[in-house]
């Protein structure tokens, strides 16, 4: 067995076109839309019956994809959006920037909010943990040196 790569991470939001809209001021292009539904789409989650709108975002590398899901059925069962940082399943996804400030005065003007302080670790990275749309946590890191 070996393993190729890894295709994406999903996200499941309620305003899909906001999280499209924030995710692409961050610099991730929208590869395209498409309602995903179907006998076949229920038997691969185990739902059923369900009908979910996706929109695949890339990052400009071309290398990583973010898969934002919107279900309109079945209806969502849990919110995982205000769990800390220590919360056990999905954390976060992690973005490479240029500029760590420049990046959140622009994602300021989109919702997002700084979740501790920004920090130098050593001399490697700067970095932070910020909420985006719906309170999604979202990591971001700049290179230094």
């Amino acid at each position: 067995m070996t393993l190729k790569r890894m295709d994406n991470i999903g996200i499941v939001v309620e305003d899909l076109d906001a999280a499209v809209d924030f995710f692409r001021i961050l610099g991730l292009e929208l590869e395209g839309r498409a309602m995903i539904e179907g006998e076949w789409a229920g038997r691969v989650t185990g739902l059923g019956d369900q009908q979910v709108e996706v929109a695949m975002m890339r990052t400009p590398d071309g290398h990583s994809r973010l898969e934002l899901s919107r279900f309109l059925r079945p209806a969502v069962v849990s919110d995982h959006r205000a769990a800390p940082v220590n919360a056990l399943g999905y954390l976060r996804a992690m973005f490479t920037v240029d500029d760590i400030h420049e990046t959140l005065e622009t994602l300021r003007a989109y919702g997002a909010e700084l979740v501790g302080d920004v920090v130098d670790y050593k001399d490697v990275y700067r970095l932070c943990y910020i909420r985006g749309p719906e309170g999604l946590l979202i990591g971001l890191a700049q290179e230094l040196g």
